[in-house]
């Protein structure tokens, strides 16, 4: 499904070019979940913002589902975003104003989806995260957690093939990101490619597998314990 080779990602400091990523090759098949992990600044967030389209590499190949992204103008990677890629961040990234439901609508408003189509299946994403009681409430009556599943549920609500999260669970307890990581698992059992960055080896458990970044390259990888029996 996600195919990088010999990726490289440099930004311009001052009169200096900085390598971030340095000759990156990676494969992830679909349904595959993978961890993350480095120190900071070792250019995990960066190889993420990639895979996830938000930037584009200085150099090398990046092919998604087949598809040749490597050299996409801005709205075809917004196409790619909102069409195959569901994402999940630490700060959950609500709109205040806007109920839960009407949180999880929002991509499928950028996707052109009818109002009462929207509605239905922003309700469903909802039940699946087991919200069907907080539909109308805005984001700051909700938890943490609920907060988090109201960002699972915008995730999902497109059903893309590829979700990335991004230290999903560093604003949360113990509790609550063991309920939150239980989820990923569940769609990933459902046949979603999971992707998540953290500094938790207790979260990296979860996938399958933990890709170690630093300096810029993938040093080593290792199998998760609880993410084998996916």
């Amino acid at each position: 499904m996600i195919e990088l080779k010999q990726i490289t990602k440099s930004y311009q400091i001052g009169k200096e070019m900085v390598d971030i990523l340095k000759n990156i090759d990676l494969t992830i098949e679909q349904g595959e979940s993978i961890a993350i992990m480095g120190p900071s600044g070792s250019g995990k967030s960066t190889l993420m913002n990639l895979i996830g389209c938000l930037d584009q590499p200085t150099s090398g190949t990046y092919k998604l589902s087949g598809e040749d992204i490597s050299q996409y103008k801005d709205i075809d990677l917004a196409r790619v975003r909102n069409q195959s890629i569901g994402f999940v961040f630490q700060q959950f990234h609500l709109l205040p104003r806007l109920t839960a439901l009407k949180n999880v609508e929002l991509p499928m408003i950028y996707s052109g989806v009818p109002k009462k189509e929207r509605i239905e299946r922003a309700r469903r994403a909802l039940i699946k995260v087991g919200l069907e009681d907080r539909m109308d409430q805005l984001p700051n009556a909700l938890s943490g957690g609920q907060k988090q599943r109201v960002a699972i549920a915008r995730a999902i609500v497109n059903e893309p093939k590829l979700i990335l999260a991004d230290e999903p669970t560093g604003a949360l307890d113990t509790k609550t990101s063991e309920t939150i990581m239980e989820l990923f698992l569940q769609l990933n059992k459902e046949g979603a490619t999971i992707i998540i960055v953290t500094h938790e080896p207790e979260i990296a458990e979860y996938a399958r597998k933990t890709i170690f970044v630093r300096d810029g390259i993938i040093v080593s990888s290792a199998h998760g314990d609880r993410g084998q029996s996916i």
